[in-house]
């Protein structure tokens, strides 16, 4: 676990892990010019198709994507999708196959803030909610941005390791 940092600071050092427990590596970028030669692949918006690592302890492993619920060019951290589980574990409260909603709590494609900053993950992540935007599971593993509460989910970030 390797947290890689340009610019601004938000976790505390340069390249340790402090918190043990993060699953993906968080990238802050102080201005966009910087970020230019660092990542060359163009990351997007998550649409229908893409799959989705799930960071909870429902019981589903990876997500699919089928529709985004937040508008045409796809969904953004914060945003609801609706996915069909691709991959679960035995005995967990979801099984493959089911079409279940998600929060998205993790995206590869950057995001600016106010500061100026911007963040961007290595995957693309989401908690599992019901119909009403309950979480299905107990647990919420890795980091998850604070601009969450925004969005009114403030479970999720009660639950979670680590805020961002």
């Amino acid at each position: 676990m390797f947290i890689y940092v340009v610019g601004r600071t938000l976790m505390g050092s340069l390249g340790n892990n402090l918190f043990g427990a993060v699953n993906s590596s968080v990238e802050t970028v102080a201005r966009p010019s910087q970020c230019d030669a660092i990542s060359q692949q163009i990351r997007t918006f998550i649409q229908m198709r893409t799959n989705l690592k799930v960071v909870d302890n429902s019981g589903a492993k990876r997500v699919m994507c089928i529709q985004s619920l937040r508008g045409k060019k796809g969904a953004r951290l914060g945003d609801t999708i609706i996915g069909s589980v691709k991959e679960a574990q035995p005995r967990g409260k979801v099984k493959k196959g089911d079409v279940v909603y998600g929060v998205v709590v993790r995206a590869a494609m950057k995001r600016g803030r106010n500061d100026g900053s911007e963040i961007q993950f290595d995957d693309n992540a989401i908690v599992l909610v019901n119909n009403k935007g309950e979480l299905i599971g107990t647990r919420v593993f890795g980091p998850v941005p604070h601009e969450l509460r925004k969005k009114k989910h403030l479970k999720i970030l009660a639950l979670a390791e680590h805020i961002v």
